[in-house]
């Protein structure tokens, strides 16, 4: 199966401050996934990049085939 979730080289820079380190990872259907760290670690970061809240300074993600970034309108979020 394609994975749901895709980043490659995901990359967040806020001025010189470096958010997010080229993470890169993919979620199949069905996998359960959690981002563990330390505060500070980059976990809401990338939550808000793939859900299209943030822009990523370098690197890609989709989710449902999607690009965070050109197709964020597109992007399937979940229910409330």
């Amino acid at each position: 199966m394609s994975p749901v979730v895709v980043t490659q080289a995901l990359t967040k820079r806020y001025g010189s401050r470096l958010a997010v380190d080229a993470v890169t990872f993919d979620v199949r259907p069905g996998e359960v996934v959690g981002l563990l760290g330390p505060n500070g670690s980059g976990k809401s970061t990338i939550l808000r990049i793939l859900t299209g809240y943030l822009q990523p300074t370098s690197g890609s993600a989709s989710v449902g085939g999607f690009d965070v970034v050109t197709q964020a309108h597109r992007v399937p979020l979940p229910s409330r």
